[in-house]
């Protein structure tokens, strides 16, 4: 049994070797994995790990998108994709941040827009847990504007579509 443990050891690292490697995105954190459809668009939501975004109720209850700008499209619009619920029952907002794939609080980051990177509904905005991740961001990937959360509005979102 001691002969085969070296073996069996040898095949697990194997195997999980494609998650231990550097430069793996890193996973998500416990119990904000993407799930469902997207409460905006209806597009599968963990098709997209990447640009995933929930508001989390303060029930427990949560709304995931594909993106950050149907996030925006849905809070700025809650009495149409959310009828029975309020601003007031939000208890948190998170996007990831584009570089470190991380979730961050939404209400506190930098969104660039107009960049030449696209989201899965094509242009979007692209989030930073801080202002220098967005400004060198900005530069490399030739973005028009950097906004933090409470100043995208209606219309910033449709200069999107």
């Amino acid at each position: 049994m001691t002969r085969s443990f070296p073996a069996l050891l040898t095949v697990l690292l194997l195997a999980l070797a494609p998650t231990l490697q550097a430069g793996a995105p890193p996973a998500p954190p416990k119990g904000l994995a993407p799930k469902g459809s997207c409460a905006v668009c209806g597009m599968h939501v963990p098709n997209f790990p990447n640009w995933a975004a929930v508001v989390t109720f303060q029930d427990g209850g949560q709304a995931w998108f594909d993106g950050p700008k149907d996030l925006f499209t849905y809070l700025q619009d809650l009495k149409r994709y959310a009828p029975k619920r309020r601003a007031q029952d939000i208890a948190t907002i998170q996007v990831k941040n584009y570089y470190t794939l991380k979730h961050i609080d939404a209400r506190k980051a930098f969104f660039v827009l107009g960049s030449d990177v696209m989201g899965p509904m094509g242009k979007e905005l692209v989030p930073f847990a801080t202002e220098p991740q967005a400004q060198d961001f900005l530069k490399d990937h030739r973005g028009q504007k950097i906004l933090p959360f409470q100043e995208i509005t209606q219309a910033t979102i449709k200069g999107l579509e």
